[in-house]
Formats: C-alpha cells, sequence, structure tokens
C-alpha cells in the first residue's frame, strides 16, 4: 500500500504559489490536494478551473481535486480539461452519485467518493468496488484550520476493513485537522493518503513535509 503526504493548497500563500508548488514537488510530494468550493455546498468559495489550468503547466504532480460543490456532474468534463487526475465528489452532493463516479472513470481519471462527518460509511457502501479513493472528511467541509473530529476514526477503521474483508483496492484519503498530533490516530485507523494544510504550509515547508513524512511511515501498517 502506498502512503502519501497531499498538501492542500487551500492553506498556501497564493501571492507565491507558483514558488510554493515547486518547494513542495522538490520535497518529493507526489499528490496535490485541490478543494474547489462553490458557496452553495460549502459556506465558502475558493477557486476553479482557471487556478488548475494554470498551475498545471509546471507542475508534474498529481492533481488530486475535491469538489466541494452541488451537484458536481455539471463540472466533471471542465475539470478533466484543465488537469486534474483524480476528482472526488460527495455523495451529500450528488443526484446519482454512481452515474456521475463512472463518468468521472469513463473520462480517464480516478474516482473518489468523499463523505462528511455526519455522514456513514452505509451510505457508500454499494460504491466501493467502484472507486478508486475515498474521502473521509474529519471536520465540517468548508474552512481551513479546524480541529480534527475523533468520531470520525472509527469509520477510517470501517472503511479499511471493508477493504480488506471485500479485496477492494480503494485508497482512503483523511482531510480535516491533520498535524504532527493526529497523523498518527489516522495511519494506524487505516489511512493512506494524508491531507494536509496548514500543517505543510505555515512555517518551513520542507522541514514541515519531512516530518510528516517521518511520522506517515512511522505508523504505516
Amino acid at each position: 500500500m502506498k502512503y502519501e503526504l497531499c498538501p492542500s493548497i487551500l492553506s498556501a500563500d497564493f501571492n507565491c504559489l507558483g514558488e510554493q508548488l515547486k518547494t513542495i514537488e522538490n520535497a518529493n510530494v507526489k499528490y496535490l490536494h485541490i478543494d474547489v468550493m462553490d458557496g452553495m455546498f460549502v459556506p465558502n468559495i475558493s477557486f476553479g478551473m482557471p487556478v488548475i489550468k494554470s498551475i498545471r503547466k509546471e507542475s508534474e504532480m498529481i492533481f488530486d481535486t475535491h469538489l466541494m460543490v452541488q451537484d458536481p456532474e455539471r463540472y466533471i468534463d471542465e475539470f478533466v480539461a484543465c488537469g486534474s487526475d483524480s476528482i472526488t465528489i460527495h455523495v451529500e452532493a450528488c443526484k446519482d452519485c454512481k452515474k456521475t463516479l463512472q463518468r468521472i472513470k469513463a473520462a480517464g481519471v480516478c474516482a473518489g467518493v468523499s463523505i462528511k462527518p455526519g455522514t456513514s460509511v452505509d451510505e457508500i457502501r454499494d460504491l466501493l468496488g467502484l472507486v478508486d479513493l475515498v474521502l473521509v472528511m474529519t471536520v465540517e467541509p468548508g474552512f481551513g484550520g479546524q480541529k480534527y473530529m475523533d468520531s470520525c476514526t472509527a469509520k477510517i477503521e470501517e472503511l479499511r476493513r471493508l477493504a480488506n474483508e471485500n479485496s477492494y483496492t480503494y485508497d482512503i484519503q483523511v482531510d480535516g485537522g491533520i498535524n504532527e498530533e493526529t497523523i498518527e490516530t489516522v495511519v494506524k485507523a487505516g489511512a493512506n493518503l494524508i491531507v494536509a494544510g496548514s500543517a505543510v504550509f505555515k512555517g518551513d515547508l520542507t522541514e514541515n513535509i519531512d516530518s510528516l513524512y517521518r511520522l506517515i511511515n512511522k505508523n504505516a501498517q
């Protein structure tokens, strides 16, 4: 199983975004987590296709696009065209989640499904054989800098158990409140793609990445 850190550019300094992306890529980061918010599904607005298209030209990282967007099926083709390598949608935001995931896969990119803290694993159980990634939100989506919700740990454990029991191959990603204090919890619970925002971008990026990777590898199963 691969274990990867996925820095979230929601916490980056957009005044020097290109420079910061080069720094994290030079630190051997393979995944870039891109949070797209529409002000409808979540009470915040971030950025969209033009930003992704612009940075795509300068980066070889896997663009891991997380759509916190109502009715994301409206925009799948556009996010593929601008350079997304993986697209994750929220089960709570879709009219037909299975159909939308199939459309993502048909476009040739990885398909992920996400659940908010109040949504149970049962809501996506029939999708687990289809997806490449399951994203467990460990804070309420919409804003960075929130505290990790301990109640979400059991969902990570359940998803790993279901993967093992059914030979599913999906990655388990976690997003929200991840730092040096909480990363051990989520990795031991079964997560292997770890999204971190301020824990990466606040302070020295290279030192932060090295420290977080050490903790991930120390606790990897």
